[in-house]
């Protein structure tokens, strides 16, 4: 049954998937995925949804505006934040509380369940690598890279808040 429901649904989602993808900001190949792993944990839960056509519809809406969301709330560092003064190339202190941070960012990543601390660390790399290039190396494909970074970074986020409180 569900083969039979993921084959009546894929062009559906493609379509709806490619049209709201550009409103939110989000890659097509990023919304499928999350409706796909919407489907499946309604489908683990025994509670296949009525109206599937209705539903992916729905669920690639509510997917396309988690994204919008979650673009507006974050925002690229512009600079180092213990640097007030601007000018900190060279600051033994602003130096020392950068590396700080790099070590306890780094801590946390290892932390992190699954294969979050080796996606992270491949994102996080000075080589930049490419999407195509961390998928190979990862064994996955490169359309879940997305889903799972958001996973991943949702999971360090909570990881970090308590962190950030009590420092």
């Amino acid at each position: 049954m569900t083969h039979d429901l993921v084959t009546a649904l894929r062009p559906l989602l493609t379509a709806e998937a490619s049209a709201e993808a550009y409103a939110s900001g989000a890659e097509p190949a990023d919304l499928e995925q999350a409706v796909w792993l919407r489907l499946l944990e309604r489908l683990d839960a025994h509670d296949p949804p009525h109206d599937p056509p209705g539903w992916l519809r729905r669920t690639v809406r509510t997917e396309a505006r988690r994204t919008r969301r979650t673009a507006r709330h974050e925002t690229p560092w512009a600079g180092d934040p213990a640097d007030t003064a601007g000018t900190g190339e060279g600051d033994p202190e602003l130096l020392a509380l950068a590396a700080a941070r790099r070590r306890a960012l780094r801590d946390a990543v290892r932390r992190l369940p699954g294969r979050c601390p080796r996606l992270l660390e491949a994102l996080l790399s000075p080589h930049d690598p490419t999407y195509r290039e961390i998928a190979g190396e990862l064994g996955i494909s490169q359309g879940s890279l997305g889903p799972e970074r958001s996973r991943c970074l949702g999971c360090l986020r909570r990881l970090l808040v308590p962190e950030v409180a009590s420092g």
